[in-house]
């Protein structure tokens, strides 16, 4: 069961929104390798162009904290200058789920 959470929200770069979602594709092959990440989904705003958010979930803050220092949480932080105009992390807890 999740506990926590991330919530991401992006805006990219004007012209980059087909990098971003190659990014976030790749993204989402490298969670596929996290135990701890039980739940992973990237997706865009409809009709706002450029406008990202990804959600993910963990059942402990060790695998929150694993994942956001693995590959994936590494190789974000090194792209977002290049990819984004604005990137916001938020942690969540999270108090109801189906």
């Amino acid at each position: 069961m999740a506990k926590f959470a991330f919530l991401v929200e992006m805006k990219a770069k004007p012209g980059k929104e087909a990098e971003v979602e190659t990014f976030l594709a790749k993204e989402a092959s490298l969670v596929k390798g996290e135990a701890g990440t039980l739940t992973w989904v990237a997706a865009k705003i409809e009709g706002e162009t450029g406008i990202y958010r990804v959600f993910d979930t963990f059942d402990t803050e060790a695998a929150r904290e694993a994942h956001m220092n693995g590959e994936a949480g590494r190789e974000f932080v090194e792209r977002s200058n290049d990819l984004f105009t604005e990137a916001k992390i938020s942690r969540l807890t999270v108090v109801a789920q189906k």
